[in-house]
């Protein structure tokens, strides 16, 4: 550094230190921030002190009114406790006190338990089904995990939640048979005599449908129309029934339907959402895997109504917590009938469509171009089969036998054509030879070969092609098939999931592409359809200058379905496993009936007729020949 430099930052240094100098506060200055300071401290302390002094008062008036509470008589005390209740409640204290006890409502499926304390359902069993353990029964919701109550507002300003009321029962227990209809009504009286709100739970003794009827008598004076109505709430946290959690909490949602959309809508099972519902709603469905709680308006519910998930992600019991607001119009006449039903039951595509409500809308059957092969085919075979107590791991090769058989003659054109390319197999090694260095010239003489026989390069792909869209109606069918679960075949526990044979735990890496276990099922899946697709490349020798790579994709393709199907339903690659070794039937008994020796002579006289050029060989014809002009020019 020069003498110039280090002057230059000796002048800076004596400013900095002159300006700070210079700008620093006065004494006086400095006096009248540490009195303000000082000040505002004081103010503080004596604050302080007040505010505990006050405490200490209000503590002491509380234990001297205790004390001299404790002195007093019972009926004194209590009437204490009801001008509190009264100021709380007004016409509704004289239902704030009382026992909570349970009311028995069930028949053939359904066991039904509802509380005294805000009249609502507390708990639900489903007779016929059993948990993870096929011992414990499937209760879809528990006292502690569920919230169901009506709020309003009653004289202009008082909200009112009936979740903290004690309604009074008819009956303690009602058990249906099958052939029976019964019902249990809940009462909540008011101080008002004739004025009171009505519960009524009805049941019928074979169905998974609950009515759900409320009686507004004499309410017209506390619950006034000029109100928003009343709003009811419904919250349940979701236990986990299946085997594996994770499943459970990719498939456990809400849905809704709009009416005047005519449609069904649901939150995505992988996200945790709040939705507000703009337009009328007539039921929101709170969906697990393969169970189902919803309720289910007479008259829409009014526009407005929320619908929130969220996930359960570290609870060992709980998969889902899902809570919905809904509103209910309220005209105040004296007698207001409001009628409503709720849905306690399996996800069972055939049960729910009976209803007619659009319920089975919830099931993933899949896209509306494929469903039709779940709705056609796959419900109504396992419908008839169900009932003959046949194995589902065998319906499930029954259900293989027909849709192969239906798509027999479509197999058995692939394979005429496949032989075909394999016996002119002479014919395009010549051509090759004869324009190797001419590719668009070759691919223009092979495809007009291919036409004159007959054949078709993409025949060997055409059977894959087709199980596409079967194989995604049944990906989206399968795991939320309730027919399958708990369905025991060979080792598989339960054909909706996966069967593991091996659980050998995390390991990085091969835990996030193929899971911490290995699905037998799977393994025999992706072993056929390896070999199903060297046995294609061996039928259809296809050159490899034609369609570059397309012999390693379809080897890539298995590999990477065994990733998706190692921890997917062990019915699908059952199902996968069965079409591959029928095709292999198929294909042997095709080549023991096909004779090449008749088959190629019908390929020569094929030869012999004159062809019409398809669009597609007649421009790419053009194109080769506007390329040679091109060239020529050049030259």
């Amino acid at each position: 550094m020069d003498k110039n430099s280090l002057l230059g930052l000796g002048l800076i240094g004596g400013i900095l230190i002159l300006w700070i100098y210079w700008s620093k506060p006065s004494d006086e200055v400095i006096a009248k921030q540490k009195f303000t300071l000082d000040s505002i401290a004081r103010v503080d302390s004596l604050k302080a002190i007040e505010a505990a002094k006050q405490l200490v008062v209000q503590q002491a008036k509380q234990k001297a009114s205790d004390s001299i509470a404790a002195t007093l008589p019972d009926s004194v005390r209590t009437a204490i406790a009801g001008n509190r209740l009264n100021q709380k409640y007004k016409d509704f204290a004289v239902s704030a006190v009382g026992k909570d006890e349970n009311y028995i409502l069930e028949n053939k499926k359904i066991k039904a338990t509802i509380s005294s304390r805000g009249g609502r359902i507390v708990s639900v069993e489903l007779k016929e089904y059993k948990k993870a353990d096929k011992k414990s029964p499937v209760i879809l919701f528990t006292p502690d995990s569920t919230q169901q109550s009506l709020s309003f507002k009653a004289y202009n300003n008082l909200l009112l939640n009936t979740d903290s009321l004690y309604f009074t029962g008819d009956q303690k227990s009602v058990s249906l048979s099958e052939t029976q209809n019964g019902s249990i009504k809940l009462k909540l009286a008011t101080a008002q005599p004739g004025t009171y709100i009505e519960y009524v739970y009805s049941l019928s003794g074979n169905d998974y449908m609950l009515n759900y009827e409320i009686n507004l008598v004499g309410m017209q004076n506390i619950i006034g129309p000029g109100n928003s109505g009343l709003t009811l709430n419904w919250k349940m946290t979701l236990p986990s029934q299946e085997q594996h959690i994770e499943k459970e909490r990719q498939t456990a949602t809400a849905y809704w339907n709009l009416p005047a959309e005519n449609d069904v809508d649901y939150i995505n099972a992988m996200k945790d959402e709040e939705k507000l519902l703009e337009s009328d709603v007539k039921w929101v469905a709170f969906k697990q895997q393969f169970f189902t709680s919803a309720i289910i308006a007479d008259k829409p519910f009014a526009k407005g109504a929320k619908v929130t998930t969220l996930t359960n992600k570290t609870s060992p019991d709980y998969v889902k917590s899902i809570h919905t607001t809904l509103g209910i119009a309220y005209n105040g006449k004296a007698n207001d009938k409001i009628g409503m039903k709720f849905y306690f039951g399996p996800n069972h595509y055939s049960t729910l469509k009976e209803y007619d409500l659009g319920l089975e809308k919830m099931i993933p059957i899949g896209w509306s171009i494929f469903s039709f092969l779940n709705k056609w085919l796959v419900i109504p075979v396992f419908n008839v089969l169900k009932t003959s107590g046949i194995n589902y791991g065998i319906i499930i090769f029954v259900l293989t036998l027909i849709i192969k058989l239906l798509l027999s003659p479509i197999a058995y054109k692939t394979y005429l054509s496949s032989a075909k390319m394999r016996l002119l197999k002479p014919e395009i090694d010549e051509i090759n030879a004869k324009y190797g260095d001419d590719p668009m010239k070759k691919n223009s003489e092979t495809m007009g070969l291919y036409k004159k026989a007959g054949a078709s390069p993409f025949s060997g792909c055409l059977p894959a092609l087709i199980q596409i869209p079967i194989l995604i109606a049944l990906f989206n069918f399968f795991p939320a098939s309730i027919e399958l679960r708990q369905e025991e075949f060979l080792w598989a526990h339960d054909l909706s999931t996966y069967d593991s044979v091996w659980d050998f735990g995390y390991i990085p890496v091969i835990n996030s592409i193929y899971g911490d276990h290995m699905s037998l099922f799977a393994l025999l899946m992706f072993a056929s359809t390896m070999v199903y697709t060297w046995m294609n490349q061996k039928m259809m020798p296809m050159n490899n200058q034609q369609m570059p790579g397309m012999q390693y994709m379809m080897y890539l393709m298995p590999v990477i379905f065994l990733s998706f199907m190692n921890s997917y339903s062990a019915g699908l690659s059952w199902y996968y496993f069965l079409a591959n070794m029928i095709t292999f039937a198929q294909t042997l008994l095709m080549r023991r009936f096909v004779d090449d020796n008749k088959l190629r002579a019908q390929i020569d006289e094929n030869m012999t007729k004159p062809v019409k050029k398809s669009g597609f060989q007649q421009r790419l014809e053009d194109m080769q020949k506007k390329q040679l002009a091109q060239s020529k020019t050049k030259k």
